[in-house]
């Protein structure tokens, strides 16, 4: 069993989930990079702290198949799993009369049954070692949605509710829940949708800043907003 705590990230790639990925192997975790983009995961993991350390696992997690392997890989690998960190996203913008079946099927699939599948797959580990944290990059859009984000805003409300869920159901083991909602982050999912011209860089947050408080809640440094919806 490793001695250092183990945490998978998804999105890890890119943007919050890189920059969660690097706070965390800076503080001695061992960390599973998961995203869809193996190249991107491999650059990522070689500019981590002792690269040799972390894992890359290429993986659509919005399949649940394949994030159960995450999982499963994850505890063969090192006999133990101490936090889900959960960035993966997309950000589908479309107005409620072009909202089609598709859109609403990524974002949902995406954004909510994908956290769904790895905490639902991680929830007996934790109930073994009578402990765990689950930290989940949700949005301010679940409260004050942006014109467009009818799918996206929807998507992430479910994690909102997943992180309270958690704390009721993980209060007799151990297990904590956060749901991180931050305004527009620089990272190239916001650039898909918003050019500098509609939201310049002076109004989007860096990655870190919302990577510091997704990390510290994965470390048990906020367990008080355990359950909450944490604006950042």
């Amino acid at each position: 069993m490793s001695n250092h705590p183990v945490s998978i990230v998804t999105g890890a790639g890119s943007g919050i989930g890189a920059a969660c990925a690097r706070m965390l192997a800076a503080r001695g975790h061992a960390v599973v990079l998961v995203g869809r983009t193996e190249s991107k995961l491999d650059a990522v993991r070689a500019g981590l702290t002792d690269p040799t350390r972390h894992l890359v696992m290429a993986a659509d997690i919005a399949d649940s198949g394949l994030a159960h392997e995450v999982v499963d890989r994850t505890i063969e690998a090192f006999g133990r799993l101490d936090a889900l960190v959960l960035a993966a996203g997309v950000a589908p913008l479309a107005p409620i009369d072009k909202t089609t079946e598709a859109i609403l099927e990524e974002a949902f699939f995406i954004n909510a049954f994908g956290p769904a599948h790895l905490i639902t797959r991680a929830w007996p580990q934790f109930k073994t070692q009578r402990g765990g944290r689950i930290a989940i990059v949700s949005t301010i859009g679940t409260s004050d949605p942006f014109p467009g984000f009818f799918a996206y805003a929807a998507s992430k409300s479910a994690v909102d509710s997943f992180a309270r869920s958690i704390k009721v159901e993980g209060k007799a083991i151990g297990v904590k829940g956060f749901a991180i909602n931050p305004g527009a982050v620089e990272t190239p999912l916001l650039r898909q949708n918003f050019p500098t011209s509609v939201i310049p860089p002076s109004r989007a947050m860096a990655p870190e800043k919302v990577a510091e408080v997704v990390v510290a809640c994965a470390c048990g440094e906020r367990d008080e907003d355990n359950g909450k919806a944490i604006v950042v």
